[in-house]
């Protein structure tokens, strides 16, 4: 125990940090790797130094096996998922602009907040929460308003709905607009091909399905989305995170931008290591197996999920709190009696049900029965 003084007036009692330990099956973060923690506490060199420039490097090229992608801008935003969603807005969007935003949960509002503070002329299609679109009802909407942009939520998080994608980016071409896409709980843990797809901007955070610590976020453009941002008439609004300075300091030139999280990146090269050793194409056979257990263990506890089967996430599921039953008390339950996290329903589904995710590092049967002895165990 350690006594500071304070003004000479009064004293403050610290004790040395001390966290408890937690199962981590919320909507994130998840548990980070061992490997990774390892990595996190290796000791800091400058952010200009060759051997840091050199994960920095290392960070790019693994980025873009996961994503699946060839965009020579594939950076880490040095900021959680919401810097790089908001970098994503902040280089595309130019006051006027058309932007056309699927709206079926929290996220794909908070993107419609978000391009109408930097002056975009917002336009919505609309699913109730938990629902996905189809391609004929995406055709209709980018037809009628033609935006420069279209932004949809891949994996949206409040509900636990994936959004299909094969088809958008080709109709994105047909109607000369910008396909951007919000993966921050599918990447890592279901497949993504952006190329393949036609996906022009994208990003995602660090917590989640690589199994990091938040704070060293994914960010990609495509070549017709850095076309545009060359052409724009105003400056980007947001000084930290335009992509003009930003690629400057990933690039070649190595020209000082900011002070990055160091020990940050130095988690997320690791956590991308691993994935690619691992293979991308079998963590994500590894997620659906592992949700496919969940699933079942849940529906014998008699649990039903929010979202129809085949739109599911495997890397978060939304249950259904049960009639009668306190939802918030059971979460509490679980967190102070067993040290197991799960989360609970935003916006419209607030209440209505328990988030559960199963990303990264927890995709493991282990991490689901031991939940599901828990919930046996809290549940009336």
């Amino acid at each position: 125990m350690q006594t500071l003084s304070i003004n000479n007036k009064q004293k403050l009692q610290l004790s040395p940090l001390n966290i408890p330990e937690r199962l981590l099956l919320g909507p994130g973060p998840s548990n980070a790797h061992p490997t990774v923690l390892q990595a996190m506490n290796t000791r800091p060199v400058g952010h200009l130094d060759p051997a840091f420039l050199a994960t920095m490097d290392e960070i790019q090229s693994l980025l873009r096996y996961v994503w699946q992608t060839e965009n020579q801008m594939t950076i880490a935003v040095s900021g959680t998922g919401t810097a790089a969603m908001e970098a994503t807005i902040a280089n595309a969007v130019e006051p006027g602009d058309v932007v056309l935003v699927g709206v079926a949960g929290y996220f794909g509002n908070r993107l419609v907040d978000m391009a109408g503070r930097y002056g975009a002329e917002v336009k919505t299609i609309n699913k109730p929460w938990g629902q996905v679109f189809t391609i004929e009802e995406i055709r209709q909407a980018v037809k009628t308003h033609r935006p420069a942009i279209l932004a949809l939520v891949h994996a949206e998080t409040s509900t636990g709905a994936r959004q299909p994608l094969a088809g958008v980016g080709k109709l994105c071409r047909e109607f000369g607009c910008l396909l951007l896409v919000d993966t921050v709980t599918s990447l890592g843990g279901l497949p993504i091909f952006l190329d393949e797809w036609g996906v022009d901007l994208a990003y995602s955070c660090s917590q989640k399905g690589l199994s990091c610590s938040p704070g060293a976020s994914p960010f990609t453009m495509s070549q017709r989305a850095m076309k545009k941002l060359q052409q724009r008439k105003t400056k980007v609004a947001n000084w930290y995170l335009d992509i003009n300075l930003l690629g400057k300091y990933w690039g070649k030139e190595r020209v000082y931008h900011h002070t990055a999280p160091i020990n940050l990146y130095y988690g997320l090269r690791e956590a991308l290591r691993l994935l690619a050793e691992e293979g991308i194409e079998n963590s994500w056979q590894r997620h659906q197996q592992n949700v496919d257990y969940l699933w079942e263990r849940l529906e014998e506890l008699g649990l039903t999920m929010h979202v129809e089967r085949h739109f599911r996430l495997p890397t978060l599921t939304t249950v259904r709190i049960p009639e009668g039953v306190d939802g918030k008390a059971i979460a509490r339950k679980l967190l102070d009696e067993y040290g197991i996290e799960i989360g609970g329903g935003l916006g419209e589904l607030a209440g209505k049900v328990w988030r559960i995710g199963l990303m990264g590092f927890n995709s493991r049967r282990e991490s689901v029965d031991r939940l599901v002895d828990a919930l046996k165990k809290v549940l009336p």
